[in-house]
């Protein structure tokens, strides 16, 4: 059986479950991820949209276009961000899986900040991963 992992948002009304191990691991430090999370930056991965199964409180989920292309998806009532995708082009067959709601274990071996340029100036970055703006 391969291997999946359980996530939920904070209150627990919204859970899932990736079919597949999350990808393309970035920390993006955009001035729309770090208000939708409150924080220096988001941390997000990558599954096939085919792969990701809402398990309960599919009635929960809010949707917010971010602009014309990105869709954000989070919970109507602890307000966590959980998901972000593409409404067209390229990518628009994956979901992006806010990894602090992951319930289950996950490592990875490789990750990235991304959109450096809008790093908030009051955070340092002090890891060895790659840098790009």
């Amino acid at each position: 059986m391969a291997e999946s992992f359980q996530g939920s948002c904070l209150c627990g009304a919204i859970s899932y479950k990736l079919l597949s191990p999350p990808r393309s691991l970035s920390h993006c430090h955009c001035s729309q991820c770090r208000k939708g999370h409150g924080a220096a930056f988001a941390s997000y991965a990558s599954v096939p949209r085919s792969d990701l199964r809402i398990l309960k409180g599919a009635e929960a989920l809010k949707s917010y276009a971010s602009s014309e292309l990105v869709l954000r998806q989070f919970c109507t009532h602890c307000g966590s961000s959980l998901f972000w995708s593409r409404s067209q082009g390229e990518f628009s067959d994956w979901i992006s899986i806010a990894l602090g709601t992951l319930d289950s274990t996950f490592t990875a071996h490789k990750q990235r900040h991304i959109q450096l340029a809008s790093k908030a100036p009051w955070y340092e970055l002090s890891d060895h991963w790659t840098q790009t703006d």
